[in-house]
């Protein structure tokens, strides 16, 4: 019986040892990722699903959104707001995105971000006032439609999630970005720049009205 090349004998044991080497560690990169999702999940809610007007929801992010914010996060180049934590272990120290995603790696980063797009983005319900949210229709018509489709809900435009979204959580980022605190593109900044402050409420309005 011919005997395989020695050669071909060590790629093939190398490989063997891979596989079986891989099982514990793609098992203990797992449980990494549902560890820290599970602290994002102590603010951002169950599954990504916020609870509370000051926090966005997450899950159903698109996972470039996701993934370019955490990046940003990392770089201290948004506001980042302490925060308790709001379930989970709420006897741990405050927090806040800059910190925490200064303990993630690039992969974490997108593993992260690819775990919550796979998950259903569910709608806050909000109060709101029909006539404001009937005027924040038209003005969401005329000057976001074009990259925030849907209502602003539409994952694909990779633009973050608007309507259903947490209406503080809206708000304070329409004041990050009057302020320059956070940056914007050229053509956002000419289309926020437009907004009277009755146009930001009864957009606010809109996003809550989509329930």
């Amino acid at each position: 019986m011919p005997v395989a090349p020695l050669g071909i004998v060590m790629k093939i044991g190398n490989y063997l040892i891979l596989i079986l080497l891989s099982g514990p560690f793609a098992a203990q990169a797992n449980a990494d990722i549902d560890a820290k999702m599970q602290q994002c999940n102590g603010c951002h809610g169950e599954n990504g699903v916020s609870q509370w007007t000051d926090v966005p929801t997450i899950a159903g992010l698109a996972e470039f959104t996701h993934a370019d914010a955490l990046f940003v996060y990392r770089d201290s180049d948004r506001p980042c707001a302490d925060s308790e934590y709001r379930s989970g272990d709420t006897s741990l120290p405050a927090t806040n995105m800059c910190d925490l995603a200064a303990e993630l790696s690039d992969d974490q980063i997108d593993e992260i971000a690819a775990a919550y797009a796979e998950l259903p983005y569910v709608k806050a319900k909000q109060d709101f006032d029909a006539e404001l949210a009937a005027a924040g229709e038209v003005i969401h018509e005329q000057h976001c439609d074009r990259c925030h489709a849907d209502a602003g809900m539409d994952p694909e435009d990779e633009a973050g999630m608007l309507g259903g979204q947490m209406t503080g959580y809206l708000r304070q980022t329409f004041v990050d970005y009057a302020s320059g605190d956070r940056d914007q593109d050229k053509k956002m900044k000419e289309k926020l720049d437009a907004l009277s402050a009755d146009d930001v409420t009864a957009l606010l309005h809109y996003y809550a009205s989509q329930q």
